[in-house]
């Protein structure tokens, strides 16, 4: 049986998508295998966080938790335990992901009706010919791979489409032809009483094709598995928590099927230099009293690590940010398009002084503007 999802991520059942997201993404890698290596509570851990989180990111595997419980996905319509975590299939720290290919709210409630003798109709057909799950890895940058752009490398192992028979299982890599008996469907029907029944048909187990001839290669999968490499360009300007999505670049399907898609999230590192706020960035600057006073210039280092001369106005308070147009993150809306830069004014206190410094300050602080406050 499923844990509770709502209770393994830790949310309520009211939490919003970004509260289960963030929940998922603390204890995913509270749990990873790779910062637990050889804790089987942990690795257990990992799998029920995945599981969870399969359902709860689905708006339809979510619906049917909630109205249904475990019984929403008996039969393997859902995620489960054994839906694809049963390891971790990249080699370098991603793993498995069953978001695609998975059974819709029709196919839950059809499957639920088969269960108890009724007939819904418009069944999917086989159900082993579904598309191949989908992939997720997670990957952390900088800041400044932020502001470039830049591509990571995925290294896995995952299911591809047999290069022998094409993916079709077939010993002559040709589609199999249509279960005569069951039209393709993956069910035959019978009557009982009012109802009528659906069964997986007996000729083709279901697949609604009949393979006559296996493929040697892969057992008449269609499938197998094989090392992998992915190059995701990771676009400038992208925004922490941003998912990235290749079509087709998933697991492969079984007998034929399209193979599901590659997601990437993106996570970026804190900077020292710089917070970010959207397409806008803020840096920190020590400027002297005496520029603060007086006015004057001061040079700051932007992102790219460029020097840029900064005015600050005679009479600038201690607080204040000042604005620098068009050196922020690229927005991505245009190739010349970027958010602002502003500078957060602070000031560094001499811990010591001259005697003529202290001397020019004492004088100053005995001055009628410096007693009513403006030092």
């Amino acid at each position: 049986m499923n844990k509770n999802p709502y209770e393994v991520l830790g949310v309520a059942r009211d939490a919003s998508d970004a509260d289960i997201k963030r929940a998922y993404h603390k204890l995913v890698l509270k749990y990873h295998p790779d910062k637990n290596p050889g804790d089987k509570t942990a690795e257990e851990k990992f799998k029920e966080v995945n599981n969870a989180f399969d359902i709860l990111k689905d708006p339809q595997k979510r619906a049917a938790y909630d109205r249904f419980g475990d019984a929403a996905f008996a039969g393997g319509n859902g995620a489960s335990a054994g839906a694809g975590f049963g390891g971790n299939p990249f080699g370098d720290g991603a793993f498995h992901f069953g978001m695609g290919g998975g059974a819709g709210m029709d196919d839950i409630l059809r499957e639920a009706m088969r269960g108890f003798g009724f007939d819904m109709g418009g069944g999917r057909g086989a159900t082993q010919n579904r598309a191949g799950r989908d992939l997720l890895d997670e990957v952390v940058i900088d800041l400044k791979d932020a502001y470039f752009g830049t591509t990571h490398t995925v290294n896995f192992s995952s299911k591809v489409a047999c290069d022998k028979c094409h993916g079709y299982g077939t010993a002559d890599g040709k589609a199999a032809p249509t279960c005569t008996r069951c039209g393709g469907t993956g069910y035959v029907r019978a009557r009982q009483g009012f109802f009528a029944v659906e069964t997986p048909c007996p000729d083709c187990n279901g697949l609604g094709h009949k393979i006559d001839k296996k493929c040697t290669a892969c057992d008449g999968t269609g499938a197998m598995n094989k090392s992998r490499s992915i190059d995701v360009k990771i676009p400038a300007g992208i925004e922490d928590g941003a998912r990235l999505r290749l079509a087709g670049q998933g697991e492969a399907g079984a007998n034929g099927a399209p193979a599901g898609d590659f997601y990437l999230d993106v996570r970026i590192r804190p900077d020292k230099r710089f917070a970010r706020n959207g397409a806008d960035l803020i840096t920190r600057a020590d400027v002297p009293f005496t520029t603060l006073a007086l006015g004057g210039e001061i040079e700051i280092e932007t992102i790219d690590d460029k020097k840029l001369s900064v005015k600050v106005p005679a009479g600038t308070q201690v607080g204040e940010k000042l604005r620098v147009r068009g050196h922020g993150m690229p927005t991505g809306r245009r190739s010349d398009s970027y958010g602002d830069l502003y500078i957060d004014i602070a000031i560094t206190i001499p811990s010591k002084l001259t005697e003529k410094q202290k001397k020019i300050l004492t004088e100053f602080a005995e001055t009628k503007s410096a007693k009513k406050g403006w030092f």
